[in-house]
């Protein structure tokens, strides 16, 4: 019998350009603190990244979408960022890292 889809690895796509922009172009300690975090993730069963008090998995109410998606969510990259994703079965799909904490939601 198949695992429920909650119980299942999470499955890490870091293709997105602008995701990897960002990622390549932090400052050595936070792109190290990043990769950790993904390393974290990839360990991780969807169950537990909705419950990691850590991550701050939460959904993006105050920016719209991009086409073709129905929502995005933020999740803390490293103690000064965070990643806007979606989920994509047992995939998670990073777009961005943003610049700062408000930045993720679109806040100026």
């Amino acid at each position: 019998m198949a695992k429920p889809v909650a119980d299942c690895l999470v499955r890490l796509d870091l293709n997105n350009p602008v995701f990897q922009h960002n990622l390549l172009t932090l400052q050595k300690l936070e792109r190290h603190a990043a990769l950790e975090t993904l390393n974290k993730l990839r360990q991780m069963t969807w169950r537990q990244v909705y419950q990691d008090a850590g991550l701050k998995w939460e959904k993006i109410v105050s920016i719209k979408p991009p086409e073709g998606l129905d929502v995005i969510y933020s999740l803390r990259i490293s103690q000064g960022r965070r990643a806007t994703a979606y989920r994509d079965g047992e995939f998670i799909r990073l777009l961005t890292i943003a610049p700062d904490h408000e930045g993720t939601y679109g806040k100026k």
